[in-house]
């Protein structure tokens, strides 16, 4: 969805304002994606930018959504951030989903195995989301917050999604930027696809800090009945406590407890 700003358009709906309301509703959803764990607090000006929209629709939109509790201000700095409304329209859809449900025991066994944070991640089809997380014991560690979404081709999760893809739609994903590939060209990609292909027979994709260079993550898939990929138990570290040589019982744990989860599922992996 692109935004459009409505304050320049003009309707050119049926009459009844369709066409207008559907766009204030994909300019509100725009605003609301902007904001991302990396950067909670966002102002007027560096959301209009982000999404191409004009600095007085912005306002308007971030006034409404202000009042419907889904954003709220920040009192020092005035600038906004994502508000406690969007945990009361998320809960009901964190409740039902099984995958979370199930996953929650196999996760705090998980860190408390390897001492380090434990995810679960969903696909939402150009991203993974992490929709629970069981957070290290250490003081220095890595999250993965609810909602944190990624998009980078080389994260662990992202890797293991892109597993279940079909080869053609994971090249028109990268090839669209909808996944970002360091120094994308044919060979990247083709090399991207075998990387990919190798983790999935080992039970583990791997980022060993190519996203950052402080952290390393390894990802497992989890799967449904049908023997598809519904959710990747995701172990983020920092980097500095996992060497090469520890990589592999890590990776190795994750797969465990992915596989947990699968059974719990009542899911089983491709033969």
């Amino acid at each position: 969805m692109t935004p459009t700003d409505s304050s320049e358009a003009p309707d050119t709906g049926n009459g009844n304002g369709d066409s207008k309301n559907t766009s204030v509703i994909v300019n509100a959803i725009a605003v609301l994606r902007s904001f991302t764990a990396d950067e909670p607090l966002l102002g007027v000006t560096e959301i209009a930018g982000r999404i191409g929209l004009h600095k007085s629709t912005v306002s308007r939109i971030l006034a409404t959504l202000e009042q419907e509790n889904l954003v709220e201000r920040d009192v020092d700095s005035r600038r906004f951030r994502l508000g406690l409304g969007m945990i009361a329209m998320a809960g009901p859809l964190l409740a039902e989903l099984e995958e979370r449900r199930v996953a929650y025991p196999v996760l705090r066994e998980l860190t408390e195995r390897t001492g380090e944070t434990s995810a679960l991640m969903v696909w939402n089809g150009s991203e993974s989301m992490c929709v629970e997380q069981i957070p290290s014991r250490h003081q220095v560690k890595h999250l993965a917050p609810l909602g944190a979404r990624y998009n980078e081709a080389l994260s662990s999760s992202v890797q293991v999604f892109l597993g279940s893809e079909n080869e053609d739609r994971v090249r028109q994903l990268l090839r669209s930027g909808s996944i970002t590939l360091p120094g994308l060209d044919e060979d990247a990609i083709e090399a991207y696809l075998a990387r990919v292909g190798e983790s999935m027979k080992r039970g583990w994709a791997v980022n060993f800090g190519e996203t950052s260079i402080e952290e390393v993550g390894v990802a497992s898939p989890v799967y449904d009945h049908r023997g598809d990929i519904v959710a990747s138990v995701l172990i983020p570290a920092p980097k500095f406590r996992v060497s090469q040589d520890t990589l592999s019982s890590l990776g190795e744990a994750c797969a465990a407890a992915a596989a947990k989860v699968t059974t719990r599922l009542g899911g089983r992996a491709p033969q």
